[in-house]
């Protein structure tokens, strides 16, 4: 039990790690994505500016003169032109990559092949802040104004931070999702282990406790057969009362014994291959004993021939009383009916009774553990809610199916279909 449940956390968490690793390949193949768009659009741009500053103009005239330091058409200093120049060129630039889809931080140079005139935009990144460089070869007004080969060189910082900012839209929701998966999976695993750890404990103190029960209901038993032997006639239905509910409460504590004993996995069904009906014959002759003094009806069909199967007899004997014992016990006058045959490959056992019915709400959890249907009439039936957990239980480990047919106030039946041994 542990080995697989320690295979389904490594499955679980080898599954996480995969899908981590499907999510960086996601991520890489979207900034290769980005990165292709941006040299597109780039293209696009260069085209633009290459365009725009072929031809003379205001912008050329003022980058020309600002390259050549004339200031013959100008009242102002060099340093003034050149000032001016590179803030119309820095926002002649923006507007083109605007237009073109990019809002990256941007720096520039306009230089010369040989560096002989040199003009630089108003902001400059330092050399540390990751820059990749896009020169431009612009022809036309101003290479020909400097006869040199001129050229304007983009400057972007941190591209891979900017292509990554674009993706926000998928990376971001990404990681909150795998990181929310995780966080419920630490959750769901801490709340399993602390609940089994919890059950466990309850059951251990259940064990204990029942085991230190049996030493004196055997010593009330032993008390009752010597008072027997004395006891005067007036007495003897007291002390037949006394047996009769000693056996009970004893009945009770081994049912929890085996119940605790099959959920901690222990080895305490020990199978053979035996032909079940003359067990399954003389239970339904014993059980019609018992409800004829009970006032109740019971019949029984049970379909010629052998039912062999790999079985328990004693725990699927218990099984079967335990279903009989709530046909009798929910119900004013009990009517019950035991059908058992063979279908396909499966031995099928019919309970059904006139009881109260159960709600199909209440169907899904009747199995569970010390859970019991509510009601004025069935609280005053005693129980503590494990006769049908230990069914479920008894059957299961038989591979066996229950199936229960109910509606309120017209009674239940509960199939138990066990599988028939044909080797």
């Amino acid at each position: 039990m542990w080995k697989k449940r320690n295979l389904y956390v490594a499955l679980l968490f080898i599954s996480l790690f995969g899908l981590a690793i499907i999510q960086y390949q996601y991520l890489k193949i979207g900034l290769n994505l980005a990165k292709l768009q941006f040299n597109t659009n780039l293209g696009k741009v260069s085209s633009d500016v290459s365009l725009g500053l072929q031809s003379k103009n205001q912008l050329t005239f003022l980058l020309g003169s600002a390259l050549k330091k004339d200031t013959a058409y100008f009242t102002m200093s060099v340093d003034s032109i050149q000032d001016a120049s590179s803030f119309f060129l820095n926002d002649y630039i923006t507007e083109k990559l605007v237009n073109n889809g990019i809002d990256s931080d941007f720096s520039y140079t306009l230089h010369t092949k040989d560096s002989a005139f040199y003009l630089q935009s108003p902001k400059q990144f330092k050399v540390k802040d990751n820059v990749e460089s896009y020169p431009i070869e612009l022809t036309g007004y101003l290479s020909q104004l400097l006869g040199k080969r001129l050229v304007l060189e983009l400057h972007f910082r941190n591209l891979n931070g900017y292509f990554l900012s674009k993706l926000n839209g998928f990376t971001l929701p990404s990681i909150l999702f795998i990181l929310g998966i995780c966080i419920a999976i630490v959750w769901v695993l801490r709340t399993f282990y602390w609940q089994r750890r919890v059950i466990t404990t309850t059951n251990e103190f259940i064990n204990n406790l029942t085991h230190e029960l049996k030493t004196p209901v055997f010593s009330i038993g032993l008390a009752t057969k010597i008072l027997d032997e004395t006891a005067l006639s007036n007495q003897i239905p007291i002390l037949g009362m006394i047996r009769q509910q000693v056996k009970r409460l004893s009945v009770h504590i081994d049912k929890v014994l085996e119940l605790g004993s099959l959920e901690s996995e222990r080895n305490v069904l020990k199978f053979e291959k035996v032909d079940f009906r003359p067990y399954l014959l003389n239970l339904c002759k014993e059980f019609a004993t018992l409800v004829t003094i009970e006032k109740a009806t019971f019949t029984y069909n049970i379909q010629e021939g052998e039912f062999i199967l790999r079985t328990e007899v004693f725990h699927l004997e218990n099984t079967i009383n335990n279903i009989l014992d709530n046909a009798k016990k929910y119900a004013d006058n009990p009517v019950i009916q035991l059908n058992a045959f063979k279908k396909d490959n499966w031995l099928v056992i019919e309970i059904g009774d006139n009881g109260q019915g159960i709600s199909l709400n209440d169907q899904k959890k009747i199995f569970l553990k010390y859970y019991r249907v509510t009601g004025k009439e069935r609280t005053m039936v005693k129980g503590y809610g494990l006769g049908l957990s230990y069914v479920k239980n008894i059957v299961g480990k038989h591979k066996g199916k229950v199936e229960v047919k109910s509606e309120v106030g017209k009674g239940t039946q509960i199939s138990l279909l066990i599988p028939l041994c044909n080797e």
